[in-house]
């Protein structure tokens, strides 16, 4: 059989192998997360006694604190996982769904057109939140120590309060006015309505007493009874459509991972409905082809540039919720595909986006966290979670302090070519009852004989890009702190543009991409937050990593 239909076919059934020669066990623990207080949470589960899934969940939790603006138990996750014993691996979904009483157009006025912000900002925003479904589950089903451990760290930070950073205090300037105007965002982050000075200690009592609910009931302390009837009042206050049956009736799932080789690599990433591992395996049967390590550096960023180009064109058009939309993800991640794609691939000129099948673009927020974890039997944990925008919907209910995410303006508004009031996508990812909406969240693993990497980062639909140079240059030989600091560039089909970091291209490189035709434009901002764990067989060292951009830490155990 050749190497590509078993890259096809490792894709489709999602083969687990481990390298020949692989050794059992790192004997050493990490944790990189976005949060040096939600680290400190890990590494103090895996002191007492707990594995990889027990850290997880109190990272999870720590983050869903200290990083509330970024991710929190009103939003949702993906979480990837890898048993040592046995090699199991598994992608545990906690995305959000959309409320029993969403419709298609409920976002769009008498005359089609979207209406401004009312799919970002406020309780209709909010889709039904994942995280405490899947924290419970990871707990119950894969982690040593009881539920109520692993949240300890979370509740004490809730309770007692942790210091304002500059990271938060860049938020809060950003969204005051959106916080000011609910109660419960406001008594939590502002004060006497107006943004508090580094160092001003946040407290969340509610948030406290909601994660001392789900200890003690797991995630029916969430989903029923106090809290859920407090959400439902709360949201239903201020013009949304939850319900209790919306709540009762939410479960966290289960799915097989995306599994491919690229040069001996096994990569393992997120399935749908994230479009990361479907978008990484079709762009990686795409470099397959070519002898792509040989290449010059503006060669290589070019075929890079034309691969995501068509990659996320597939996205926007196909992808969606797998319970709903059958997508042909089989077809995408084949090889004859890839070779198809390859056919219209020019290796000295750009290709324009609109030259290619139309699709529609779909935005998607950039404020999320990730984390990294690996315990010293081997197990690992690579969890990608969000409330989507910078504080999500805005909105805390006052008495279970829980800030709602707005993950719903993930999901199209509308099908069609997106104009100057819309956010369109493709069908695929329209708005309906008990839907999750289709997301970029890419946790990742990768592994070959030289060891192991556990990656991801926020970024909204540039997290895809990211971790495919990072895996890139794992894959070149770079180490943990390499891969996050690794400059980073990015084409998304559309719009028709290479944007980069400065320092990513050289002016040289930068005058060569243009005389091929592509158009290029420096990002104002860095952006990405990648957090990365890697374990070498040979020396058997572990490293841990965080992104120099933001304010993570990273810390062996």
């Amino acid at each position: 059989m050749t190497s590509l239909r078993k890259l096809a076919l490792w894709i489709v059934l999602g083969i687990t192998a481990l390298p020949a020669g692989a050794a059992d066990a790192p004997n050493k623990a990490a944790v990189a997360s976005a949060h040096p207080l939600a680290t400190e949470a890990g590494m103090e589960i895996l002191a007492a006694g707990g594995n990889a899934f027990d850290a997880a969940v109190a990272v999870s939790a720590a983050l869903s604190v200290v990083e509330g603006y970024s991710s929190g138990i009103g939003g949702g996750g993906f979480w990837l996982l890898h048993r040592a014993a046995d090699g199991f691996e598994v992608m545990v979904d906690g995305r959000e769904v959309a409320p029993a009483a969403a419709t298609r157009d409920m976002y769009l006025d008498e005359n089609g057109a979207a209406i401004e912000r009312l799919s970002k900002d406020g309780v209709l925003a909010a889709g039904i939140p994942g995280v405490p479904a899947g924290l419970e589950h990871i707990s119950r089903h894969y982690g040593e120590l009881p539920l109520a451990e692993s949240l300890a760290p979370a509740i004490r930070l809730a309770r007692d309060g942790f210091p304002l950073d500059a990271r938060m205090q860049r938020g809060l300037k950003f969204k005051r006015d959106l916080l000011a105007r609910f109660r419960g965002s406001a008594e939590i982050f502002l004060l006497d309505g107006k943004v508090p000075p580094l160092g001003h200690i946040i407290r969340q009592p509610g948030l406290a007493m909601t994660l001392e609910r789900i200890a003690s009931e797991g995630a029916d302390g969430f989903y029923r009874g106090p809290v859920a009837e407090a959400l439902v009042r709360g949201v239903r206050s201020e013009g949304g459509m939850w319900s209790m049956e919306d709540l009762a009736g939410y479960a966290a799932r289960e799915r097989p991972p995306v599994v491919l080789d690229y040069q001996g690599v096994r990569i393992v990433a997120a399935s749908l409905p994230s479009a990361g591992g479907v978008a990484l395996a079709n762009i990686f049967n795409i470099l397959a082809g070519y002898r792509f390590a040989d290449m010059d550096r503006v060669t290589r960023v070019h075929l890079l540039t034309e691969a995501m180009r068509r990659a996320y064109r597939d996205r926007a058009q196909y992808l969606g919720d797998p319970d709903f939309v059958a997508a042909p993800v089989a077809q995408l991640v084949h090889p004859f595909y890839a070779a198809g794609q390859r056919a219209t691939i020019r290796l000295d000129r750009a290709t324009p986006s609109a030259t290619l099948p139309p699709a529609y673009r779909q935005s998607e927020a950039e404020d999320t966290s990730h984390f990294s974890v690996l315990d010293p039997a081997g197990n690992r944990v690579a969890g990608t979670q969000s409330i989507n925008g910078w504080f999500g919907s805005g909105y805390v209910e006052p008495e279970t302090g829980v800030m709602l995410n707005n993950e719903m303006d993930d999901f199209s508004v509308k099908p069609g070519e997106p104009n100057l009031f819309q956010l369109v996508g493709a069908e695929a990812n329209e708005v309906a009852p008990g839907k999750r909406m289709l997301s970029s969240m890419t946790p990742t693993f990768l592994e070959s004989d030289r060891g192991v990497a556990i990656l991801g980062t926020p970024g909204g639909s540039r997290i895809i890009s990211m971790v495919l140079l990072a895996s890139l240059a794992w894959i070149d030989g770079a180490d943990a702190a390499g891969m996050v600091a690794l400059p980073r560039f990015h084409h998304q089909y559309l719009p028709d543009q290479l944007v980069h970091e400065k320092g990513a291209l050289d002016a040289a490189e930068i005058d060569a991409l243009k005389a091929m035709g592509h158009s290029l434009k420096e990002s104002s901002r860095l952006y990405g937050n990648m957090q990365v764990v890697t374990w070498d067989r040979g020396t058997g060292e572990v490293h841990a990593a965080s992104d120099p951009r933001g304010q993570g830490e990273s810390r062996i155990y």
